[in-house]
């Protein structure tokens, strides 16, 4: 049994179809998550079954074929674009000798990488810890020994035993603080709820162009790149939609085909984001040719997490590509279906923020109102609140206002103030414009 290597720079990518030629476009998918964890392509290895052999998944032949292919290039890592049994990995890296790894592992890896926060990391480094508790079959010899020696000599337990007693108090461990944590992240979320403050999160599949299009409509400063999972840590900031109107949105991190369970498992804390939003702007990759494919995905993903009823809006971004024009399309009851925008260039940006003012702003209301000369508090707060439209002074010293502001902003103004609603005369509610601002969520 040979000893595995500490690291792995220098990569063979394996892909495999089953029943089917193997797909170049996962292919081309697997070489970037590489590119993205750091590693070098040194080779590729495809091949055709009709279903995966038990005992090394490509069967006997095509792991030769890996060997000396991997002999060829010097590579010392194997990329295998699928999910393997343990034991399956482990006969692979005996064959092979040197290290293997799968989709979930290589997606693990790179969020290993990115994860910037204190949540962030814990919740890698559980999803990590899961995923390794079930590839502990004797990967390493010293698993196969028991304690033995002068002063060792203890209960009889083995070496296997220790680490998946020590694996399990650490996932305990690293759950109760996450769940510290997650009650920390709802009491926010509470807060926001009582402030009547809707949740906007963006979704989507990785490397769409979330995090760009965050950059521009909040001129957030969230690291952006041409590459898979550029960004893990959720962002929230607050945007200004109108005057009194504002919502709040968050950043989330992409999807993949096949994201692993254990990512799912572990992030669920911060999908919740997405659970509880009102609004979901799913982000699509307009240029991607796969584009249908991966709105699947997405949607298969939010119905694992259980934000498949939250209402969806499609971007279509990166239309600079495509040489789209910027656009909306509708829905039979006239509802914006989707809008076609570029977050590089800005193009069509103007069309989404008009969208969210029709899509929360629904409820606005107009309507005057009668202020004795008495209630010039009352007043200049209706102008802090930025709800006055026209005034007009009366003979005994009072005013006429005319008051524009959404239905929920001005229920609690008048709940703060103790202006009863009822005083306010409603009018037809004209379309008005609207100020993009955003200031940081605490």
């Amino acid at each position: 049994m040979f000893e595995r290597p500490g690291h792995g720079e220098r990569a063979v990518l394996v892909q495999v179809g089953f029943g089917d030629r193997p797909s170049a476009a996962e292919l081309e998918e697997l070489e970037r998550l590489a590119v993205s964890a750091g590693a070098t392509v040194a080779g590729r290895l495809t091949a055709s079954r009709a279903a995966p052999d038990p005992r090394l998944y490509i069967g006997s032949g095509k792991a030769e074929e890996l060997a000396a292919l991997i002999r060829e290039s010097g590579s010392d890592l194997v990329l295998f674009n699928h999910s393997l049994s343990p034991s399956q990995e482990r006969n692979l890296e005996k064959v092979l000798s040197c290290r293997v790894l799968d989709r979930t592992g290589l997606i693990l890896d790179i969020f290993a990488q990115r994860a910037r926060s204190f949540e962030g990391k814990l919740q890698v480094e559980l999803a990590q810890l899961r995923h390794l508790s079930t590839r502990l079959v004797r990967g390493w010899t010293h698993l196969e020994r028991q304690k033995g020696g002068i002063g060792l000599r203890g209960p009889g337990e083995t070496q296997l035993e220790t680490d998946r007693r020590l694996l399990a108090n650490r996932i305990r461990m690293l759950t109760r603080r996450l769940e510290k944590v997650d009650k920390q992240r709802e009491q926010g979320r509470r807060t926001r709820a009582k402030a009547e403050v809707p949740t906007v999160a963006l979704v989507g599949y990785t490397n769409a162009g979330k995090s760009t299009l965050f950059n521009r409509l909040t001129e957030a400063r969230v690291y952006a790149a041409d590459q898979l999972f550029a960004t893990l840590d959720p962002t929230l900031r607050r945007l200004e939609l109108a005057a009194g109107l504002d919502v709040v949105l968050a950043d989330t991190v992409g999807f993949v085909r096949d994201l692993p369970h254990e990512l799912v498992a572990a992030f669920r804390s911060t999908l919740k984001e997405t659970r509880d939003a009102a609004l979901l702007l799913h982000v699509i990759d307009s240029a991607d040719p796969l584009r249908d494919e991966r709105i699947e995905h997405v949607d298969r993903v939010l119905a694992e997490i259980g934000a498949e009823d939250v209402p969806q809006l499609l971007v279509y971004n990166k239309i600079d590509a495509t040489g789209e024009a910027p656009g909306t399309s509708r829905d039979e009851a006239g509802r914006v279906r989707s809008v076609r925008v570029s977050a590089r260039s800005g193009a069509g940006l103007e069309l989404l923020t008009a969208t969210l003012r029709e899509h929360f702003g629904a409820g606005r209301v107009l309507g005057s109102l009668h202020l004795a000369a008495s209630e010039g508090g009352l007043r200049a707060k209706l102008y802090d609140a930025d709800m006055v439209r026209q005034e007009s002074g009366d003979d005994a010293g009072g005013w006429n206002l005319e008051v524009e502001a959404p239905k929920v902003a001005l229920e609690r103004f008048c709940r703060d103030t103790g202006l009863k609603r009822s005083r306010i005369r409603p009018r037809p509610c004209e379309g008005s414009g609207a100020s993009l601002q955003s200031r940081t969520v605490a």
